[in-house]
C-alpha cells in the first residue's frame, strides 16, 4: 500500500536525509513536497532516489509563483518527479469572507490550472478551515472557489473540513468528481495535545477515519498524505499515523 507523507510535518526535524531514511523505514514510499524542500531539487531528488521514495504531489505557496515564476515551478516539479501541484493556502490577510475576492481568485486558479496542464502536470487547491466560513452572501469560499476553478483539482485536507464547522462526509459526497487527493490527519480531543496544536496522530484522534477513507476510496482518491501540522516527536507521529492507517 502506499502511503505518502507531507514533509512540512517534519519540518523540524532535519536533516532531511534522517527524516527520509525513517520514513522508508516504517514504509512510506512517497512524499509530499513544501517549499523547505526545493531549493536545491536536483540534490532533493538525490535523496528521494536513494531512499526508495517518490514525489507524486507538491505544494507551491504562494500562489504567485505560478503566475510570476512557473517556468521555475514546473522545473522543480519536474525534477523532483511531481504529477501534482497543489496551491496550499492564501496569506492571511487575503483570507477574508469576501465573495467577490472568492470569486477572483477562483478565476486566477482556473488560469494556472490550463497552464500547468499544458505542461503535463496535474493542479488543484489544498484547503484549510478559512474556507469554510461563510461570506455575507451565505456562500462558503471552497464553494465559489470549485464553481469559478472548474477544471481543478481538490486535495481534500478532512480534518481541515472539521475545524471549519463542516461534515466531511458531505462534502465528499457533494464533490466526488473534484477530490483526487486527500490529507489524513486527526484531531485530537478537547483540552488535549493543546502543544502541538490540537492534533494527534492519525488513529489517535477524534476523526471516524476508517469510515472516511471508505468514503474517499468509493470516490476514487488514489493518493493519501499522513499530516501533522505540528508534531512535537516526528517520530512517533509518522510510526503510529502509518499503523493506524494499515487497518484501514
Amino acid at each position: 500500500m502506499d502511503v505518502s507523507f507531507q514533509l512540512y510535518s517534519a519540518r523540524d526535524f532535519s536533516p532531511w536525509q534522517m527524516v527520509l531514511e525513517r520514513l522508508s523505514e516504517l514504509g512510506y514510499t512517497q512524499v509530499e513536497g513544501f517549499g523547505g524542500v526545493y531549493e536545491n531539487a536536483p540534490a532533493f531528488r538525490e535523496l528521494l532516489d536513494k531512499n526508495a521514495l517518490t514525489m507524486p504531489s507538491g505544494h507551491f505557496f504562494p500562489m504567485e509563483q505560478f503566475e510570476d515564476d512557473l517556468e521555475k515551478v514546473l522545473e522543480t516539479a519536474k525534477t523532483l518527479g511531481m504529477k501534482r501541484l497543489f496551491c496550499p493556502a492564501l496569506p492571511p490577510d487575503q483570507r477574508a469572507a469576501n465573495a467577490a475576492a472568492w470569486q477572483s481568485v477562483g478565476e486566477r486558479l482556473e488560469v494556472i490550472g490550463n497552464k500547468v496542464r499544458d505542461a503535463g502536470l496535474r493542479f488543484g487547491w489544498h484547503n484549510h478551515d478559512f474556507e469554510f466560513f461563510a461570506c455575507a452572501d451565505g456562500r462558503l469560499p471552497m464553494e465559489i472557489l470549485l464553481e469559478a476553478a472548474p477544471s481543478i483539482e481538490w486535495e481534500a485536507d478532512i480534518a481541515w473540513i472539521v475545524r471549519g464547522g463542516q461534515d466531511p462526509m458531505d462534502w465528499i459526497n457533494r464533490y466526488a468528481d473534484r477530490i483526487t487527493t486527500a490529507h489524513v490527519k486527526d484531531i485530537a480531543p478537547e483540552g488535549e495535545c493543546a502543544d502541538e496544536d490540537g492534533w494527534a496522530d492519525v488513529g489517535h484522534g477524534t476523526m471516524d477515519w476508517k469510515a472516511i477513507m471508505g468514503a474517499l476510496r468509493n470516490i476514487g482518491v488514489d493518493l493519501f498524505v499522513m499530516e501533522h501540522d505540528k508534531p512535537s516527536d516526528f517520530d512517533r507521529f509518522a510510526t503510529r499515523s502509518i499503523e493506524a492507517f494499515r487497518t484501514y
